[in-house]
């Protein structure tokens, strides 16, 4: 005998969330995890009406889903806000080209104006290149580092209000654990934020809609509303520190489904001495972007490699001010044979 959907709506159940543990029906297991969405959007006011809302979107699955779901909540609660498509392209053959014709056909499908913009643009590098200088390790230094700064100048082009991420629950369980055993309480203050940046940072807010919405359930209403997303994992990302991080946590799921719920609530209930250091935000010297220093991380790093020095941003900033000494003091000392053999 076929199991009822949970709800009582006289449908037969389809799928169980793992999220709850519910068994619905597909129009209810839409229908509670965009109402789902919805309350999160409108409980902690992460839009206003008449806002431009740019989407970072990547073609995976998190953006498609934010997007599908952003137009939709939108359309039926009358938000009123104005939708666009945000997109950064780091330069990775055979990834993200490829996730960039995803993106475009979202923009085909649900109607929204679209930008586009490269890390070899805006700093002169592509990830092709910068891992061709680096290797394998700390790769992904660079491209969080860069892309971070790319979606701000993005948002800045695009004069938006706010940029909305795909970042979900798993994302975010994950990035607690990994401040944890790195010990970086400034970060770990700041991980659990559903909303950062804004007028008291003289930056442009990012929100995360998805934050409690669990990767399996988003997965599977892509899978159910049959989206077109880009699922291939980026070919620099398996020696990435998070990826430890996810296979830790899946571990945990399987013994305990609310561990994801569970992490984010303990990381948005921490408490620190007013003795721990914080994050103090600011105004790169260099870019004028938003940064913890004096010069920003992008800066440093963007230095190292134009200096042919890719390890300076990793790292101590004592270190890097050692690399960098060292090497002026290299140069200064071949100008000066250069002019003694001159005479």
């Amino acid at each position: 005998m076929p199991l009822l959907c949970g709800t009582s709506c006289g449908r037969n159940a389809f799928v169980k969330r793992p999220k709850t543990g519910d068994v619905l029906c597909k129009e209810c297991f839409f229908l509670a995890f965009e109402t789902e969405i919805h309350n999160t959007i409108d409980k902690n006011k992460l839009f206003q009406r008449g806002d431009r809302v740019a989407i970072a979107a990547s073609g995976g699955k998190d953006s498609t889903v934010l997007a599908h779901v952003l137009k939709i909540l939108n359309d039926r609660y009358d938000y009123g806000l104005h939708l666009l498509l945000l997109s950064i392209d780091e330069g990775i053959t055979g990834y993200r080209d490829d996730s960039l014709e995803t993106v475009k056909k979202n923009r085909d499908d649900y109607g929204l104006d679209l930008k586009i913009l490269s890390y070899e643009e805006l700093y002169g590098w592509t990830m092709d290149k910068i891992v061709a200088k680096i290797g394998r390790t700390n790769n992904c230094t660079f491209c969080g580092v860069f892309r971070r700064q790319a979606l701000d100048r993005g948002a800045q082009m695009m004069k938006v209000d706010c940029v909305a991420t795909g970042h979900n629950a798993d994302d975010i369980a994950e990035t607690v654990l990994m401040n944890i055993l790195r010990g970086d309480t400034a970060r770990l203050r700041r991980c659990c934020d559903i909303k950062t940046g804004g007028d008291d940072e003289d930056s442009i807010p990012r929100v995360k809609p998805l934050k409690y919405a669990y990767e399996k359930e988003i997965v599977m209403y892509a899978h159910f509303k049959k989206l077109v997303y880009f699922s291939t994992e980026c070919v620099f990302a398996p020696n990435a520190y998070r990826g430890h991080a996810r296979a830790f946590l899946k571990n945990l799921e399987k013994i305990r489904p609310s561990a994801i719920m569970d992490i984010i609530h303990s990381g948005e209930q921490l408490k620190f001495k007013d003795s721990i250091k914080k994050l103090t935000k600011r105004m790169c010297t260099k870019c004028n972007f938003i940064s913890s220093q004096e010069v920003c991380k992008a800066c440093v790093l963007l230095e190292g490699l134009n200096r042919g020095l890719p390890k300076l941003g990793i790292g101590k900033k004592s270190k890097a001010e050692r690399m960098i000494a060292l090497q002026d003091a290299q140069k200064q000392q071949l100008n000066v044979q250069l002019y003694k053999n001159d005479f």
